[in-house]
């Protein structure tokens, strides 16, 4: 509860971009806008969801059995999403390389069609968007200095 709190209290400071807190974002806000490279090329967050509902889910590694068999799952069920107007993206503590060849074990172990999953993967090997996104706690860090998934 504490460190909820000092997050709160922290509201505001530091910057995601122009403009952009690194707080979580609040039920309610416009999400943060970010600009990263993924696994089909680099995108701008708010350009590519423009006028539509999104999803973005996260995974703490690339090639972890349970991770695989969601995103697997997920692109099962992407022309549903697109049918509702949903735009998927993942993000995965890891780089672009690794991201592309965990896709291809995806695609194999999930029976998928075809080359690649119909939505990037975002690379943050850094974990700098995760933290910014809340998904991590900045001060809990592994051997390497980076925030433990």
């Amino acid at each position: 509860e504490e460190k909820g709190k000092r997050r709160r209290e922290e509201k505001g400071k530091g910057k995601m971009g122009a403009g952009q807190s690194t707080r979580p974002p609040i039920l309610g806000e416009e999400f943060i806008d970010f600009n990263v490279d993924t696994s089909q090329g680099p995108i701008q967050w708010h350009n590519y969801i423009k006028g539509s509902w999104a999803i973005l889910f996260s995974h703490p590694a690339d090639y972890t059995p349970v991770c695989t068999t969601e995103l697997g799952t997920v692109a099962k069920y992407s022309a549903e999403f697109k049918k509702r107007n949903v735009k998927l993206a993942a993000i995965s503590c890891n780089d672009v390389d690794s991201h592309k060849g965990w896709i291809k074990d995806i695609i194999a172990s999930q029976n998928l069609p075809g080359v690649d999953l119909p939505f990037p993967i975002i690379s943050d090997p850094k974990r700098e968007l995760a933290v910014a996104l809340g998904m991590l706690d900045p001060e809990e860090k592994d051997s390497k200095g980076l925030p433990m998934t």
